[in-house]
C-alpha cells in the first residue's frame, strides 16, 4: 500500500509561501504580472482557485498531484471544460492563468503556453444550443485523435460525418457514444449507445449505456447506420427544423 507524501515534503517551496495561491502569486510577480488567486482552505498547499475571470468562465483552478511533483490547470466555461493541462514546472503556470483570467482566446492561451494544453471545445458565451453542439463535436474529434484507440476514433469520425447525428448533442462515457436532442439534457431521449472495442472485437449497440445488448457489428460504419435507423421520428423532425451549424 502506497502512502501519500506529506505535501509540505513534496512541495517545500510552496510550503515556504504558506499556500499554492501565494506561491503562484510570488512566481507571477517575479515575471512581472499579478494573478487573481484564492487560497483553498481545505488543501492550501495543493489547490488554488482562479478568481476574477470573465463572466462565462468559472470553476478554474490549479491543483497539485498527490504522489509526484506536478501541477494541473483546469478552466471551464458555461459548465463545460474548455482548457486543461499539466506541468512539472510551476514557472509555466502564471502566463496561462493570466490569459484565462483576462479573457484571452483559447488558441491564444494554448499558443503562449510552454506546456501542452488541450483546448478542444470553443466557448459559447450565450449558450446557443447549435453552437454548443458544434463545440462538443469539435472536442470529441480532437480528444479521439489524441487517444491510442483507433476503433474509438473511427466511431467518432463516422458519427460526425453523418448529418443526422451531427445535428444532435454527442456525449461519451467509458468509450461509448450516445446522442441527445439538447446540450442541457444530454441523456434524453436515449435511443442508442455505441460501445467501442479495444483491439479485436465488435462495436456493441445498446439503447442506453449498460442496457441490454441489441447488436454486435464489426465496423464503425455499421454501428452508425444502426444509430441513424434508431433516431426517433420526432427527434429527426426537431433536428431538421433547427439544424446545428458545423465546420
Amino acid at each position: 500500500m502506497s502512502h501519500e507524501p506529506n505535501p509540505a515534503v513534496l512541495y517545500p517551496d510552496v510550503a515556504a509561501h504558506g499556500s499554492l495561491a501565494a506561491a503562484l502569486r510570488a512566481e507571477a510577480a517575479a515575471q512581472g504580472m499579478s494573478l487573481p488567486l484564492a487560497v483553498t482552505s481545505s488543501d492550501p498547499l495543493r489547490h488554488a482557485t482562479v478568481t476574477g475571470v470573465v463572466p462565462h468562465r468559472h470553476s478554474s483552478y490549479v491543483a497539485a498531484w498527490r504522489h509526484e511533483r506536478k501541477w494541473g490547470f483546469w478552466g471551464s466555461s458555461n459548465d463545460r471544460l474548455m482548457i486543461c493541462g499539466s506541468t512539472q514546472d510551476i514557472r509555466e503556470l502564471p502566463q496561462v492563468i493570466r490569459g484565462w483570467a483576462e479573457g484571452a482566446g483559447l488558441d491564444e492561451i494554448r499558443q503562449a503556453a510552454t506546456f501542452d494544453l488541450l483546448t478542444g471545445r470553443f466557448e459559447v458565451p450565450d449558450k446557443n444550443p447549435a453552437d454548443v453542439i458544434t463545440s462538443e463535436w469539435q472536442w470529441l474529434l480532437k480528444d479521439a485523435d489524441r487517444t491510442d484507440w483507433p476503433q474509438y476514433q473511427a466511431l467518432i469520425e463516422s458519427a460526425h460525418a453523418e448529418p443526422k447525428l451531427r445535428r444532435l448533442y454527442p456525449y461519451s462515457s467509458h468509450w461509448a457514444l450516445g446522442f441527445a436532442e439538447k446540450p442541457d439534457s444530454p441523456y434524453t431521449p436515449s435511443f442508442v449507445s455505441i460501445g467501442s472495442p479495444h483491439g479485436a472485437g465488435h462495436y456493441t449497440i445498446r439503447e442506453w449505456c449498460n442496457g441490454p445488448v441489441l447488436h454486435h457489428v464489426t465496423t464503425a460504419a455499421e454501428a452508425i447506420a444502426i444509430a441513424v435507423d434508431r433516431i426517433p421520428a420526432a427527434l429527426l423532425r426537431t433536428s431538421s427544423e433547427n439544424p446545428a451549424q458545423h465546420s
